[in-house]
């Protein structure tokens, strides 16, 4: 817990919607019944709550979950407006196409934040808290696993090994496939190991593919990593 304090204070709590969930990782709702699904790390993010009504068994896990859903709600509050507030003076980096105005993109990041709490607080099995690179899960427990805002987005931070390391446990984890987005670090630059970890993943037996995907808050973000076992 002590190591898992000390990373909150570095850990921005906000979270997409169920919507941009659909559009970034390029899927469709109804394609998710009967699905086992990890959203890993999933911060303050709807797509479980959501996932789970619409019949699949979904999973989120993030190093967060180990703060009450209540006091993980007061700092998702309160991270939304110092977020907005930064966000505000570069907002030419950003395409507002979905949500217009600053405004806008508070509701739906508040809209994200109350729904992951209030599921949180009736289901809380679904929020499994884990310390990434490893996961409290079985060989092969998911038929799908997301990852979004994470990977490759934290190149200064996060060095290439870990990156390793955590694909190897989303790989083990996963029966199926794997989409990560977005491809880019907070510079929207490509990462620059990211051809070295699709080796990796080639190497353990699964393909690859760069894909465009209909969503692009931030400019330059707008492709996923599909993997596929075997």
């Amino acid at each position: 817990m002590s190591r898992a304090k000390l990373d909150l204070e570095r850990i921005v709590f906000i979270g997409r919607t169920f919507d941009e969930y659909m559009r970034m990782f390029d899927l469709q709702p109804d394609k998710l019944r009967g699905r086992s699904i990890l959203d890993c790390p999933a911060g303050a993010c709807s797509f479980t709550a959501e996932a789970n009504r619409h019949g699949a068994m979904a999973v989120a896990a993030d190093i967060a979950y180990s703060y009450s859903a209540e006091f993980l709600q007061a700092k998702g509050l309160a991270d939304i407006e110092h977020t907005l507030i930064q966000l505000d003076r570069v907002r030419d980096n950003f395409n507002w196409d979905d949500f217009q105005t600053i405004e806008g993109l508070k509701q739906a990041r508040t809209e994200a934040l109350t729904v992951s709490t209030v599921d949180r607080l009736a289901h809380q099995e679904r929020y499994v808290a884990v310390e990434l690179p490893v996961l409290p899960f079985a060989d092969q427990a998911f038929d799908l696993t997301l990852s979004a805002h994470f990977l490759f987005m934290y190149g200064d931070r996060l060095d290439v090994d870990f990156h390793l390391e955590t694909l190897r446990e989303l790989l083990r984890v996963t029966k199926s496939e794997i989409r990560i987005f977005p491809l880019v670090d907070l510079s929207c630059r490509r990462y620059p190991h990211l051809d070295e970890l699709i080796r990796f993943i080639h190497s353990q037996g699964w393909s690859t593919e760069e894909v465009r995907v209909p969503y692009e808050f931030q400019k330059g973000t707008g492709s996923m990593l599909h993997l596929k076992r075997g």
